[in-house]
């Protein structure tokens, strides 16, 4: 027997071809930490102080009835069979009924996530496209009066409540000057005119044509977007600035200014291009907590997304909604990181 055949036949077969030990341990993760979400979850609806079954049948119902309810639910079994009974149902995008409106859990996220996802993307876009270049320039004009600008407007970003600034920003551009939209998506008279395609009416009605629907729903989400937005600005342009000033004080820096390259090639082709992956996750981030943390902004709006939604549903101890939210939430997390994690290997070939 030659020495490559003893080789080989010391050698284990591989379990996974290379290719694909990536994509099996990436969903491997994913799993673990949904379970994990998912037993988060199961466990605050059993440990909060409220009692399911008198959500449903009423502080006047006879003992019979409760007890009925009580076992229809599944409660009189042991906590490790309930969680298996609730992984099942999460599995198959059973989340319950919402004691609120009388619906699944998961028809009433489907028709109430978009407009928070409209709201939150508009949102970002906002944040990246004005704090990137507000955070490079700032870094760039250290110390100056424009530096000095940039970090006042980052500080009130901030600093400042959002329920405040909303409540101010519908008294003057709503009230005041009319310049917005007020609360609520759209206006009365075009409510339900466009027929629902993607749930998100600035798309749907582009693609119904119906450009008079499209503007009144752009001045109805100018405002909240806006003030999304600043938040967003706020913290992308303040990480930005801190990220930027750290390459540029590096050597390399230095050495490409010293070969004569321009300032304009040093900053964007250089500086900058070091710094995309640090954005991505300062990015993702912020536009998680968009979707997930717009809960005051809706409120203030009237605006009918996921955050007043789980709100609502927690006030009326509508335990089958707030949990089904909360692991939609989770889920995006989940999502994003994923994609950040993508995003690295696509723009730093050394993260592979």
């Amino acid at each position: 027997m030659s020495l490559a055949e003893q080789n080989t036949k010391g050698r284990r077969p591989a379990l996974l071809p290379r290719w694909l030990k990536r994509p099996a341990y990436m969903l491997g993760l994913i799993a673990i930490t949904m379970l994990g979400l998912l037993f988060v979850t199961f466990l605050i609806g059993r440990v909060m102080p409220i009692d399911p079954v008198l959500a449903i049948v009423g502080e006047r119902a006879s003992a019979e009835t409760y007890q009925q309810v009580f076992e229809d639910l599944g409660l009189d079994k042991p906590l490790l069979v309930q969680f298996g009974y609730y992984l099942w149902d999460v599995l198959h995008g059973d989340f319950g009924v919402s004691l609120l409106t009388a619906h699944p859990v998961s028809e009433d996220i489907g028709r109430v996530f978009p407009a928070t996802l409209e709201l939150a993307t508009l949102g970002t876009l906002m944040g990246v496209l004005l704090g990137v270049p507000l955070g490079v320039i700032a870094a760039v004009s250290r110390d100056s009066w424009i530096d000095q600008i940039a970090r006042v407007v980052a500080l009130v970003g901030y600093s400042m409540p959002i329920f405040w600034l909303g409540l101010m920003g519908l008294l003057i551009f709503y009230g005041i000057l009319g310049w917005v939209g007020g609360p609520g998506r759209v206006g009365i008279s075009y409510a339900d005119v466009v027929p629902p395609v993607t749930g998100m009416i600035l798309i749907d009605s582009a693609l119904d044509g119906n450009w008079d629907v499209f503007r009144d729903a752009l001045s109805h989400i100018v405002l909240p977007a806006s003030l999304l937005g600043y938040y967003s600005l706020a913290y992308i342009s303040r990480m930005t600035r801190s990220f930027m000033l750290e390459q540029l004080s590096a050597e390399y820096i230095t050495t490409a200014r010293v070969k004569g390259m321009s300032e304009r090639a040093v900053i964007w082709r250089h500086a900058f291009r070091n710094i995309r992956v640090q954005l991505i996750t300062v990015i993702a981030l912020s536009y998680a907590n968009l979707l997930e943390g717009s809960v005051l902004t809706e409120i203030i709006f009237a605006w009918p997304g996921i955050g007043s939604y789980i709100t609502n549903a927690l006030l009326s101890a509508d335990m089958s909604a707030v949990l089904g939210g909360t692991v939609v939430i989770g889920l995006i997390f989940i999502i994003l990181n994923v994609g950040s994690d993508l995003l690295y290997r696509f723009l730093d070939p050394r993260a592979k």
